[in-house]
C-alpha cells in the first residue's frame, strides 16, 4: 500500500507528523485532494479544514487559518499561519466570531477597512464550518 508523508507545522510547533493514504486541504484554487505519489505543487492555503485518512482508514480533522501548501510524490507539508486539531474547536466561539465579523463588515465605510473585515469573515466562517464538521466526527 502507498503511502504520503504528512507534516502540518505552525508557528506554534509542529501539530500532526505521520504517514497517510489521503489528505485534503483548501488550496487557494478549492479543495485538492493528495494521493502518494501526487504531482509536485506549491499552492497558498485559505482558512479551513485539513483531513488526513491515515493509513488505518481514520480521518483526522484539523482547522488552519491559511498558509502554504507544499506538495512531493512522497510528502505533504503544511505551513500554517495557525492550526488547531479538530478537536480544539469551539463551536460556539468560532460562531460568536462569524457573528461579530458580520456585524463589523456592515459598518464599514473604507476600501482598506473592508478588504480586512472581508478576509475575518471569511476566516470565521471558515472556522464556525470546520468546527460543525468536525464536531460530528468525535
Amino acid at each position: 500500500m502507498a503511502t504520503i508523508q504528512v507534516d502540518i507545522v505552525s508557528a506554534e510547533g509542529e501539530i500532526h507528523s505521520g504517514e497517510a493514504k489521503m489528505v485534503f486541504a483548501p488550496a487557494e484554487m478549492g479543495e485538492v485532494g493528495i494521493a502518494p505519489r501526487h504531482a509536485p505543487l506549491l499552492s497558498a492555503l485559505n482558512p479551513g479544514e485539513v483531513r488526513v485518512v491515515t493509513i488505518e482508514d481514520k480521518e483526522e480533522g484539523f482547522y488552519i487559518t491559511g498558509g502554504l501548501l507544499e506538495i512531493q510524490p512522497h510528502a505533504v507539508m503544511i505551513l500554517a499561519d495557525t492550526a488547531l486539531r479538530g478537536d480544539q474547536l469551539d463551536e460556539a466561539a468560532a460562531l460568536a466570531a462569524k457573528e461579530e465579523a458580520e456585524k463589523a463588515l456592515a459598518g464599514i465605510s473604507s476600501e482598506t477597512d473592508l478588504k480586512r473585515a472581508q478576509a475575518e469573515l471569511a476566516e470565521a466562517e471558515a472556522r464556525y464550518r470546520a468546527s460543525q464538521k468536525l464536531k460530528g466526527k468525535r
